[in-house]
């Protein structure tokens, strides 16, 4: 009889993907649902994650000359209003604010008094109220560029919420800049979905697709707007970073002029791009398995934890003191842009306590035992490896070897997460074949179906509407580095000389 695996999360990916998700987080104490509906508690171990991406993306984006700034959580309506189809794109997502107090009501309850003149939206994104900033400090070309980022929770009133990936409010830094050409707002926009790309692979060790996105996709009131998509383990894609040219439709609304080296008063070209918490949803669905959570070491919220073993009181001074004496050495190394996390944890929980940092998916677990003091060893565990496969190595090699260890951790992730999207992207070129590959029915093995198509568009938006009905996949983007090649539409069979990425998504 075959020896059934035990997980330390229930159901596994493949028996229930969506429920395994939601496991990983409680069990990894990320976060938890709020009293708030359809929004969220992130909890220490999961804004640690965010802290980490907010301080790697900061130093990109200072790099490049944008300086931080805040604008305000309200927005009045009349200002959504100025771009039509900007207020059209988000207007089934605001909160809107239409009261300033409350007051004693019927039955000793609270009730809104003190109606606003104007409601007040809660920000859904800021391009209307910076973009009024933008128009008192833009009067002459000698003022462009204007460099802005902000970070900042936002609320979009989403109706089904899952953790990370969908809530009504969430964290996200959101860039916004203004230019006295043309050329070089685009080049900025390129410039900043570069930034996202390297945080993507480097930093999550997250592997992505760069592209533009389709005019049905494209942010509203954008001219163009280019993404990262990423496949999770699912094969659904996630977006995980947009980038947009908004050309000059967002100067003429909130009228930022300028006065040109030529004399003219001209409208100035902007972009905005962003990217957000959801980014800590895409981590957990690509690297992490039926044990938990697994974080790659340049965004962990720690890099290892010690475990002191102390199976009789009289070792423990000894223990702790050469499991103190070794957290206050590794502290004072560097990996990337921080100093080493280290985690101390003596708790008389058994295997348990293994097991709570397998399932937060820390880099390294370290025990020290008498036995390893004796030896002036430690013995290490992996969070990449299987969690029986423990090394014994030497202190002094340890502490000389860590930031080796957690490089080839991230390696391996991220070409781990490479593999898998490679497996799982397919050319095709028969209609048969895309209905095939997008339906579970049809498979041999149902639970595995679906990942990127690459495949044919003739450009219509009819065509791309009615594989999204059909099939509910949708065109993830057109990747910039697919070769033109003359062929047909997989779905309407006109000419088509672009392969576009099809995919289910979040």
């Amino acid at each position: 009889m075959k020896k059934q695996v035990k997980n330390a999360i229930n159901p596994t990916r493949a028996e229930d993907y969506p429920e395994w998700y939601q496991e990983v987080i409680r069990h990894s104490d990320l976060a938890e649902r709020s009293p708030t509906r359809g929004c969220m508690v992130i909890k220490p171990w999961g804004y640690a994650i965010w802290e980490n991406i907010k301080q790697v993306l900061d130093n990109m984006f200072k790099e490049t000359g944008v300086k931080n700034a805040y604008f305000p959580l309200f927005i009045p309506l009349s200002f959504l209003e100025k771009e039509a189809e900007h207020v059209e794109g988000f207007a089934k997502e605001c909160a809107v604010v239409t009261h300033h107090r409350l007051e004693k009501g019927p039955d000793d309850g609270l009730v809104p008094a003190g109606r606003l003149n104007e409601p007040l939206i809660v920000r859904p994104t800021s391009e209307t109220i910076i973009g009024d900033s933008f128009s008192r400090w833009v009067s002459s070309y000698r003022d462009l560029p204007v460099l802005i980022n902000q970070w900042a929770n936002v609320v979009r009133w989403e109706m089904r919420t899952r953790l990370f990936l969908r809530t009504s409010e969430f964290l996200w830094q959101e860039g916004h800049t203004a230019h006295a050409t043309r050329d070089e707002a685009i080049v900025r926009t390129k410039m900043m979905l570069d930034i996202y790309e390297k945080l993507a692979e480097e930093y999550l060790a997250i592997p992505v697709i760069k592209g533009r996105k389709t005019a049905s996709e494209r942010f509203p009131g954008a001219v163009d707007t280019m993404c990262i998509e990423a496949m999770m383990q699912d094969r659904k894609a996630l977006q995980a970073g947009t980038s947009h040219f908004l050309g000059r439709n967002f100067a003429k609304a909130s009228n930022i002029k300028f006065q040109s080296a030529e004399e003219k008063e001209e409208y100035a070209w902007t972009t905005s791009w962003g990217v957000s918490t959801r980014l800590i949803g895409g981590l957990i669905m690509t690297h992490s398995d039926d044990d938990g959570l697994i974080l790659p070491p340049r965004i962990a919220s720690s890099h290892v934890v010690l475990l002191p073993v102390i199976r009789k009181l009289k070792d423990r001074p000894m223990v702790m003191e050469f499991t103190e004496s070794l957290a206050k050495e590794l502290k004072e190394k560097f990996y990337g842009l921080r100093r080493l996390e280290v985690e101390i944890d003596d708790r008389d929980i058994g295997g348990a306590r293994g097991w709570d940092w397998i399932k937060k998916g820390i880099p390294l677990r370290v025990e020290i035992g008498p036995r390893d003091i004796a030896e002036n060893s430690v013995f290490v565990g992996r969070r990449d490896q299987k969690h029986n496969n423990k090394t014994s190595l030497e202190r002094n090699q340890f502490v000389a070897e860590i930031t080796t260890i957690l490089n080839e951790i991230q390696k391996n992730l991220f070409e781990r997460a490479i593999l898998f999207k490679k497996e799982n992207t397919i050319k095709i070129d028969n209609t048969g074949g895309f209905k095939e590959f997008f339906t579970p029915e049809n498979r041999e093995k149902p639970e595995i179906h679906g990942g990127f198509a690459l495949s044919h568009w003739c450009g219509s938006d009819e065509c791309e509407s009615r594989i999204k009905e059909d099939l509910s996949v949708t065109i993830r983007c057109i990747p910039f580095d697919m070769e033109n090649e003359k062929r047909e539409c997989i779905y309407c069979g006109r000419p088509s000389t672009n392969r576009v990425v099809f995919a289910r998504a979040y």
